[in-house]
């Protein structure tokens, strides 16, 4: 033990000396790998374990529904405070713009009235109703670490353990489970409010329902979510996993459409290409048995990365394994999808991940937070995080327009069902729809890749088949675009019977480019 503490004792005193020796600025744009593995992931590390321990405590002492009305109480006398003061500036959240999971930082909290939401905590689990109850800070992986351990879970469950239920109510969360429930949003029961004036309001399909409908995509910018209440589901000890690789545009497409159609008889789709030409479908279902020896812990800290061994199906053919339903649902977490690789080169490395793996990933918030001016505009230039909601219909020719303008691989494809509700977002028609997302996370390897304009037309494609863009991503639309793309009809109505527009920007100011750096 004493050796180990003083081999770390050396590598990080020796690393700091290189690091003061060649200039903090040098390191984090020329080797930034250097500046995450031996600071960042060490940090992350003791934030997970804090935030662990802190969640575990609160749970078992139910002490979190004990404060939390205390909590609200408190946001609304900041908000009245606002109201005295004159209502000078429009309101939002103070959780810093680095703290979030998108890769942008806000200026719009640089100027108006920070109100500070300190809800983290899970609320209560009623088995009766079948509901969890939560604040909106909550993340991912607080839910999965309090509700399976009670044999229970939420239908629509994102990959990514700091994804927070608020930012999944007021954006958008999709799993691939959203081909049988929906979005996230359509798995939720309830919200309860802070509203410009100060009055906590409750919302359902039946009680405001207006409210209810309008709150999703709404970024918070008709209130402010102070809780919500999930559906729950049983859980199961395993995933059972089939990979079907598949060797052409027309395969991937068949073979993509047909799973997601069966909706009978597949708890989970999911599909990653790899080319223009090549990619893996996977299916999956709930199960409590395991066949003997196809059981893979796909979560714990030395095995490959997901995304690498499914890769590996397009070699070996098609296969069948069991995931333990946790790690299945965090599969992509170690490598933040596939961004680690860009960050770490080396980090699917069984060396690294042997040695290295258990710290991984490092918190995205830390990465914002020490990223710095230079990286910010190389991600800026030559950097993609898009998340494009199109028609199934429309996945074989979407497809090839990401092809023809990014060039970047793997795309992840996750289907849903997009329900015929009000809201912002919605089918065009009167029937429920079958919707894919297509997330582009990377690099671009076309030549004349131009963050502005290759975006915006990907953007107009989206518009032009009724789709939808994820809105923590860099949207370059203009307010007309933006109104044509999203229903605001419910929105503007609820914006002016609450009187939000003196106390909250409207979605597109809060989200557009310009505000976003």
């Amino acid at each position: 033990m004493l050796g180990f503490l003083l081999f770390l004792l050396v590598v990080f005193g020796g690393a700091g000396l290189w690091v003061h020796l060649k200039g903090i600025e040098y390191v984090l744009v020329h080797q930034r790998w250097v500046f995450v593995c031996f600071f960042l992931l060490p940090l992350s590390v003791i934030f997970d374990l804090y935030h662990y321990l802190r969640t575990w405590i609160v749970f078992q002492l139910h002490s979190a529904p004990k404060k939390h009305d205390e909590r609200v109480r408190n946001i609304q006398k900041q908000v009245r405070a606002w109201k005295e003061d004159g209502s000078r500036s429009q309101m939002c959240t103070a959780r810093a713009g680095w703290q979030t999971m998108s890769l942008r930082v806000g200026k719009y909290k640089q100027t108006m009235r920070n109100i500070n939401i300190n809800l983290i905590d899970i609320l209560e689990v009623d088995i009766e109703r079948q509901v969890v109850r939560v604040e909106p800070l909550a993340t991912m992986g607080q839910v999965t670490a309090s509700l399976l351990p009670l044999g229970w879970t939420i239908p629509v469950l994102p990959e990514l353990d700091d994804l927070t239920v608020g930012g999944l109510i007021c954006g958008v969360g999709v799993e691939t489970s959203s081909h049988h429930y929906g979005l996230f949003q359509h798995t939720c029961e309830a919200f309860e409010l802070v509203l410009a004036d100060g009055s906590l309001v409750r919302c359902t399909k039946d009680e405001n329902p207006d409210l209810f409908y309008s709150v999703p995509w709404s970024h918070g910018t008709l209130g402010f979510l102070v809780a919500a209440e999930i559906k729950i589901v049983h859980a199961a000890n395993f995933v059972k996993v089939e990979y079907k690789p598949c060797h052409s545009a027309e395969e991937i497409n068949k073979v993509y459409t047909e799973e997601v159609m069966k909706k009978s008889e597949n708890d989970f789709v999911e599909g990653l290409m790899y080319n223009e030409n090549q990619a893996v479908v996977m299916t999956a279902n709930l199960t409590n048995q395991a066949e003997p020896g196809k059981v893979n812990s796909i979560g714990l800290y030395y095995k490959p990365w997901f995304f690498k061994h499914v890769e590996s199906f397009l070699k070996t053919g098609p296969g069948v394994e069991y995931i333990p339903l946790r790690h299945y649902y965090h599969r992509h977490t170690r490598s933040i999808f596939w961004e680690l690789q860009d960050i770490i080169p080396f980090g699917n490395n069984p060396v690294f991940r042997f040695l290295c793996g258990w710290m991984v990933p490092p918190k995205v918030s830390l990465l914002k937070l020490t990223q710095g001016e230079t990286v910010r505009q190389l991600y800026e230039k030559h950097h993609v995080i898009q998340d494009m909601l199109v028609p199934l219909s429309k996945m074989a020719e979407a497809l090839r327009v990401f092809h023809k303008e990014i060039k970047l691989y793997p795309l992840w494809m996750c289907p849903m069902l997009l329900p015929s509700q009000p809201g912002m977002v919605h089918p065009k028609g009167d029937e429920d729809e079958m919707y894919v997302d297509i997330g582009a996370y990377g690099e671009p390897k076309t030549l004349d890749f131009d963050a502005t304009a290759t975006t915006r037309r990907l953007e107009e494609y989206v518009r032009s088949v009724n789709g939808f863009q994820m809105l923590y991503a860099d949207c370059y639309m203009t307010r007309e675009e933006f109104r044509q793309t999203f229903d605001h009809t419910l929105y503007d109505k609820l914006r002016t019977d609450l009187g939000c527009e003196k106390a909250f920007p409207e979605v597109f100011d809060k989200i557009c480019k310009k505000n976003r750096l």
